[in-house]
């Protein structure tokens, strides 16, 4: 079976533009971080900052490796200019949630079509999925173990909600 060469330089196009988006989001939300936590909630946020670039160059590369043309454009930028820590996790949150559907998008363009590429979608909604369970964990309050209500209420790109135990599977795509 062959790839729709097209469709899936198209995906990985907005994939480059949603992690360059990525890029700025972080960096603006690590120097807006005040208060007591600041210093680890900003290392954290320019490290997720760096990861954004890297994720932005391998979509880039893989759009060159198809034959096609890298996008310069820059994603949407969705800030409340709410300052507050939870919300700017919450913005944050829901920009994780984006990326993961278009991983999610690419995955279905490619699966059982390009090893490589599907190993790639695979890899990339792994990270996309751990770093939500990772904001999940920082909105709750020390002491709460159920998921977040933020995190739960997202919608998985498919008009449906993702429940506590709707969680996706990295490997299949599927949710259990």
């Amino acid at each position: 079976m062959k790839i729709n060469r097209e469709a899936v330089i198209a995906q990985l196009n907005k994939i480059l533009e949603c992690e360059l988006a990525g890029v700025v989001r972080y960096t603006h939300y690590s120097m807006m971080i005040f208060g007591y936590s600041r210093i680890p909630i900003v290392s954290w946020f320019q490290a997720e900052a760096a990861e954004s670039l890297t994720h932005a160059q391998q979509a880039g590369e893989m759009v060159t490796r198809l034959g096609g043309h890298p996008s310069l454009a820059i994603g949407p930028l969705l800030e409340t200019h709410e300052h507050d820590i939870g919300q700017i996790l919450r913005e944050t949150l829901v920009a994780e949630h984006t990326a993961l559907d278009l991983y999610l998008r690419l995955l279905k363009l490619v699966a059982g079509k390009s090893v490589a590429l599907e190993e790639y979608a695979r890899g990339l909604i792994e990270q996309e999925e751990a770093h939500i369970d990772e904001i999940d964990k920082m909105l709750r309050k020390p002491g709460e173990v159920e998921i977040s209500a933020e995190a739960r209420d997202l919608g998985d790109g498919e008009g449906k909600k993702r429940g506590a135990g709707a969680k996706r599977s990295a490997r299949t795509g599927k949710r259990s």
